[in-house]
């Protein structure tokens, strides 16, 4: 392997690390680790949203480097489209789940020394009457998390959102320059890249979810309830800068 070869495929690899930290993709993975309890969970969500990921990017990648077949912009801005409109159903799939076996959650406003501040409260008829049994439902719920592959499904749409501008990219300066397997490998690289970044940042942004929630068992809800909020509005923010393009 020659140097600028192997300098090639580095800078894929590395652009895959930071192509994770979008903020899109950070917001879909977040909503989807607020699910997990453990960090290995919480790391296989990564991983496997890398995967659908990689996958995605390779199959454009026949179509684009080994067939010649452009992706229409019109095509790529719809499913940049689909992205938002996905983070809008993860959030509120999360608000759904958090609030379905809670019977009250109300704004509760009162003083301590004089200083008056409001706050949510949530909140059934079983939280007098706590027990074991009861604390443990949230755990078999959190851990059902990855059912349907999830972190998969989600990490091939955002591929397939991405995929027109990362495989014109490679068709211009990487083919052009070299081979078609030359661009499938550095897709591939990218594609790695892409799958230790996720997991990395998965990890990362498990950690005061699960640390916070074992210590503090009454902070899940609420948790989840601001994580679910703020992935509703970014999808709604997402899809109106991506809708202008449609």
């Amino acid at each position: 392997m020659n140097n600028s070869l192997a300098f090639a495929l580095t800078i894929g690899f590395l652009l895959g690390l930071k192509h994770a930290t979008e903020a899109d993709h950070l917001v879909a993975v977040t909503t989807i680790v607020s699910e997990q309890r453990s960090v290995w969970r919480s790391g296989l969500v990564g991983v496997l949203w890398g995967v659908g990921h990689t996958v995605s990017l390779l199959a454009a990648g026949v179509l684009v480097i080994i067939l010649g077949i452009a992706i229409p912009q019109p095509i790529a801005a719809v499913l940049e489209f689909l992205v938002a409109v996905m983070i809008i159903f993860l959030g509120s799939r999360i608000l759904y789940l958090t609030l379905r076996r809670r019977t009250h959650v109300h704004v509760h406003s009162h003083e301590h020394d004089g200083y008056a501040h409001t706050h949510f409260h949530f909140h059934n008829h079983s939280d007098a009457h706590e027990t074991r049994i009861h604390r443990q439902e949230p755990e078999h719920h959190v851990q059902s998390g990855l059912s349907g592959w999830r972190p998969l499904i989600v990490g091939m749409i955002h591929g397939l959102a991405g995929s027109a501008v990362l495989t014109l990219l490679v068709l211009a300066e990487v083919v052009q320059n070299g081979t078609r397997t030359l661009g499938m490998a550095y897709l591939l690289i990218f594609g790695i890249g892409s799958i230790g970044g996720m997991l990395l940042m998965s990890i990362l942004i498990s950690l005061p979810i699960v640390l916070t929630t074992r210590r503090f068992e009454r902070i899940q809800v609420p948790l989840r309830f601001v994580v679910s909020i703020f992935s509703i509005a970014f999808g709604i923010y997402y899809a109106w800068i991506t809708g202008r393009e449609i």
